[in-house]
């Protein structure tokens, strides 16, 4: 089926056999052969019915696999892009309850809210122009997770459906630093677990600058006839190594002068 479109039957089956696994907290194998995607096209298709399925309103947007570790870990060729669901994301200082998760690790990322549209165009866009259409820089926890029991087997197309392993997202206040002027690239983050350093990075970890990495998605949506709207938030990878977690942990993340953000796992 490499480079045809799915019949829409096939896209709903798909999307329900995830949305009922997210639902549940259950895991799958992989998809059914019938209605599993061989292209990325079929895959965000998948990943849209998934997100209506959910009945919640989508914030923003995610990008897996930023780091070349990360590619190679799950067997992508490059970045997966996938939404962020409204009834899965907290602000800093929240709880949440973890519940089942099979990755049981959380990510620091650098949060880019749009105070304009990027729109759908022939053209592809420039990380100036990307850049001059947000608005604010946030610090962000994403906790990740797969619908399938094998996910680093899964493959490129199942992990795009699944929503490119997206879960629960913590986003953090607007930075008052000024970011603009920021070597975003060698800026390091600190990730604290109970009041304990358990991780560092910088943001070169993430397609080698956030900024890269936001330029990335406004192309990869474009080519997929998907534009970025004013409002929306887009999360652009982690800039650490996974670390893990379990229930009852703090997870603080410190990005120096561009702020903090924090959630306590019930």
């Amino acid at each position: 089926m490499s480079g045809d479109l799915m019949k829409q039957e096939l896209i709903n089956k798909a999307a329900k056999i995830l949305w009922d696994a997210w639902r549940t907290g259950q895991t799958i194998s992989e998809l059914p052969q019938d209605c599993r995607p061989t292209n990325r096209q079929n895959a965000y298709d998948i990943q849209t019915r998934i997100a209506d399925l959910s009945q919640s309103a989508q914030i923003g947007w995610k990008i897996a696999a930023t780091s070349e570790n990360g590619q190679k870990h799950i067997g992508a060729s490059g970045p997966l892009a996938g939404r962020l669901l409204a009834n899965r994301a907290k602000f800093s200082g929240d709880h949440l309850t973890l519940g089942a998760n099979l990755m049981a690790v959380a990510e620091a990322e650098y949060c880019f809210r749009l105070g304009s549209d990027l729109p759908v165009r022939e053209t592809a866009y420039s990380m100036e122009e990307v850049l001059n259409a947000v608005d604010t820089l946030h610090s962000a926890i994403e906790i990740p997770d797969s619908r399938y029991l094998d996910f680093i087997t899964a493959g490129e197309p199942q992990l795009i459906a699944d929503n490119a392993c997206a879960s629960w997202f913590v986003l953090g206040p607007p930075t008052t630093a000024d970011w603009r002027n920021i070597d975003l690239q060698k800026h390091t983050v600190q990730v604290l677990v109970n009041a304990t350093v358990v991780a560092e990075g910088l943001g070169s970890n993430v397609l080698g600058d956030p900024r890269i990495a936001l330029t990335w998605i406004a192309n990869e949506l474009r080519h997929e006839g998907i534009g970025l709207k004013s409002g929306e938030i887009i999360t652009t990878g982690t800039c650490v190594l996974p670390f893990a977690i379990k229930q009852a942990d703090h997870i603080m993340l410190d990005f120096g002068q561009i702020g903090q953000v924090n959630v306590t796992l019930k």
